[in-house]
């Protein structure tokens, strides 16, 4: 079989990218060893995604907003990070941003679901139940070698599968990557007073707590600990947890019910040294795996999309190869100059955060009060949300 693109992985960034080209009409195919039945339905993991108004922009021109239910989208007002106990804490209004509101949230698996639908109704796009084993690639297509014992030829490799991509692996594309030595437990909850559409995360040195505003006075909670602590809240029964969670938070929301089941997974940030190879290129969490701690990981890869996107819209309209390192080394150049600031800032503040020294904690407070009073460092933050 032969494709002018193939994406392997079919998690949310690798199925928006092939939908954002589908109206080139070029020849797509998305190769994933899951069954095309948990695809049209994704089980629930635990993550609700916080948009930007540029991700949301994004999936509105893909087609995917308008068929998620208007009420199962929330909308965060505001954003507050609080060192602590400390009366101090730094504040992102919607007002900042000239918005009516700072973004939105949306459930992980309603994203995928969606997503999917669309995907489904392109003509131009094949979706491939099998595992990539291998790749061979030469002056004018790659070859891929599927466990289905297949061969696909392409113009252009693009890998979406984790921050822990075997595809890359395959590619010889070596990364940084930082282990932080801690779990991330999330869950939804139900909780006695409102929210108000305030998203919080709170660094209270041996861990960090975020509230993620949610519809029907519900959050997402997000815990990041250490593993023998994430394994302690996983074991916790209902009541417990209920009470451990009202605890952490100071019984600023009451009453808290958690709904549903726990989730963890460790927190481990990956940079790839790079973000292309011979008719190769990396997106998502393959390209550039964020600690959640900023909620830019999805909106990053979006915001890759998009280049990559453009790149090959911009390469089809000049009559250039779309495997061409002409095209591959612009879009490496254009996600670099996004991604390293965003990626050096967020392992800054979590480094910064969860220091248990008397000089970092003093550090904490006086980043919080500059952060708030001094327009140039509050806008850096702000300009993400745009």
């Amino acid at each position: 079989m032969k494709f002018d693109i193939a994406i392997i992985g079919s998690g949310p960034n690798g199925i928006a990218l092939a939908c954002s080209l589908a109206e080139t009409k070029l020849k797509i195919a998305i190769i994933d060893k899951a069954p095309k039945k948990s695809l049209e339905n994704p089980s629930i993991d635990g993550r609700e995604i916080a948009l930007t108004h540029r991700s949301a922009k994004i999936l509105k021109k893909i087609g995917v907003w308008k068929i998620i239910p208007d009420h199962l989208i929330s909308i965060i007002k505001e954003a507050r990070v609080l060192d602590g106990r400390s009366e101090y804490f730094l504040d992102f209004k919607h007002q900042d941003i000239k918005k009516d509101y700072l973004g939105y949230l949306i459930p992980n698996h309603l994203i995928r679901k969606h997503l999917y639908r669309i995907l489904k109704k392109k003509k131009n796009i094949t979706s491939i139940e099998a595992e990539c084993l291998d790749i061979k690639v030469n002056e004018n297509n790659s070859i891929i070698f599927l466990s289905n014992n297949e061969k696909i030829k392409s113009s252009l490799v693009v890998a979406s599968d984790t921050r822990f991509s075997k595809t890359r692996t395959m590619m010889g594309i070596s990364s940084f990557m930082h282990n932080f030595n801690k779990h991330m437990i999330v869950c939804r909850m139900k909780h006695e007073k409102s929210h108000n559409n305030i998203a919080y995360e709170y660094f209270q040195y041996d861990q960090t707590l975020a509230l993620l505003p949610y519809i029907n006075n519900q959050s997402s909670i997000v815990a990041t600990v250490f593993k023998n602590q994430a394994d302690s809240l996983i074991k916790l029964n209902v009541n417990e947890f209920n009470s451990q969670m009202e605890n952490n938070f100071n019984n600023q929301f009451g009453k808290m019910k958690l709904i549903g089941k726990r989730y963890s997974y460790p927190m481990i940030t990956v940079y790839s040294k790079k973000f292309v190879a011979n008719r190769f290129a990396l997106i998502g969490d393959a390209a550039v795996g964020m600690h959640p701690v900023t909620a830019h990981g999805f909106n990053l890869g979006l915001k890759g999309i998009e280049i990559l996107s453009n790149e090959i819209k911009l390469a089809l309209e000049h009559k250039i190869d779309i495997g061409s390192s002409s095209v591959l080394k612009k879009f490496q150049y254009k996600l670099h100059k996004v991604a390293i600031p965003i990626y050096l800032s967020t392992n800054g503040i979590v480094s910064l955060y969860t220091n248990t020294t008397y000089p970092a904690r003093l550090a904490r407070k006086l980043a919080l009060r500059v952060a708030n009073t001094i327009r140039p460092v509050k806008q850096a933050f702000l300009s993400a949300l745009e």
